[in-house]
């Protein structure tokens, strides 16, 4: 999307946001209706990372994720196919959202290790027939605004002097402000990797992210008069969203918190190990020889309890029905040791920040 770099400080921010949101209100339907969907966490997760290792803008990642969804709700697609399509639909937009210096090459693609593992190989005659499929598939229309299209306007004003921090005055409003980037990110990343998310207006998700950010940092209001004017959008029109943002969040702090307390039982138990057989059949061996110790993975520290929504009852009702929104959760709490792990594939995005 040819949009100059930092558009929503210009004097064109607010013409730009409406046309975003026009243009979203003609987006194509999502249907869920893909023999392959229980796939397309992985093929999400394949699209960040190639996108993290060119160090592309988030608008094209979300691009080439809602490419891809649209495309497997049209078409039944083989797995192998599907890595084609997906990096594909990547390269697409990230021609269409990003600098032509920026965009990856054949190459350098081919030469990624995660493709060997994949068992492909990118021929420049496969991706232009891929491409144009794709482009006919949309009738040569990327122009579809994402969340992360409307995230930055909406960030614009997200952490004002006047707000509060627990009730109190915020002692630095530029940490503040950088926090609050990151929460966003971070919940951008938990939209992207489910598919629920579609249900609801890109405009929506991105202002539910600001809101949910609002909440994890405890700033009040949780939704300000500024927020709503500029979004369009009421509190009680985030909520069923945001529930859904915070359920993810707190799988994964809980998620954390279990890898913190199994990293010290492990590493006593490979202690021990390292003892018994220092004392038995590794004293003759030469140094070379010692096995050496897996690196254990890094938890998030502890933070915030779960009961964030109703830490904003002077703003807005509380909604009722978290029953029915975990229900339709259920698809992605059954992958094994993937409980919306967002920090394994994304730089900006940790469950939890230090306050």
């Amino acid at each position: 999307m040819e949009l100059e770099d930092q558009w929503w400080k210009g004097q064109l921010a607010a013409d730009i946001y409406q046309a975003l949101r026009y243009k979203e209100l003609k987006l194509p339907s999502f249907k869920g209706q893909s023999p392959q969907l229980n796939l397309r966490r992985y093929f999400a997760d394949l699209i960040a990372i190639v996108s993290n290792r060119f160090r592309l803008c988030p608008t094209a990642r979300h691009l080439a994720v809602y490419l891809l969804d649209l495309f497997m709700d049209r078409y039944d697609v083989t797995v192998q196919q599907l890595h084609m399509v997906s990096l594909s639909c990547l390269l697409l937009a990230s021609k269409f959202e990003e600098r032509e210096d920026r965009v990856p090459k054949l190459e350098t693609l081919n030469d990624l290790g995660c493709m060997s593992s994949m068992n492909l190989v990118l021929t420049k005659q496969g991706l232009l027939h891929m491409e144009l499929l794709l482009l006919e598939t949309f009738q040569w229309n990327l122009y579809l605004p994402t969340a992360a299209h409307f995230t930055d306007y909406y960030l614009s004003i997200a952490v004002h002097e006047g707000d509060l921090h627990d009730g109190w005055p915020m002692k630095c409003l530029e940490k503040t402000k950088l926090y609050m980037a990151k929460y966003v990110d971070y919940f951008l990343e938990v939209s992207l990797q489910d598919h629920v998310f579609l249900c609801f207006a890109p405009s929506l998700v991105a202002a539910a992210c600001v809101a949910a950010s609002r909440l994890i940092l405890h700033l009040s209001p949780t939704w300000p008069p500024r927020l709503q004017r500029l979004t369009g959008y009421a509190w009680e029109n985030l909520i069923p969203c945001t529930e859904k943002l915070l359920i993810a969040h707190d799988s994964d702090v809980k998620e954390a918190n279990k890898q913190k307390c199994q990293q010290p039982n492990q590493q006593q138990q490979q202690q021990g190990q390292t003892v018994y057989h220092t004392s038995a059949q590794y004293l003759n061996r030469t140094n070379a020889q010692y096995p050496q110790q897996a690196p254990q993975p890094v938890a998030a520290p502890n933070h915030l309890p779960a009961s964030y929504l109703s830490h904003s009852t002077a703003n807005g009702p509380q909604s009722s029905n978290t029953q029915t929104i975990s229900t339709s959760l259920e698809a992605k709490s059954n992958i094994p040791n993937r409980a919306f792990q967002v920090s394994m594939h994304y730089t900006c995005a940790a469950p939890c920040f230090d306050r």
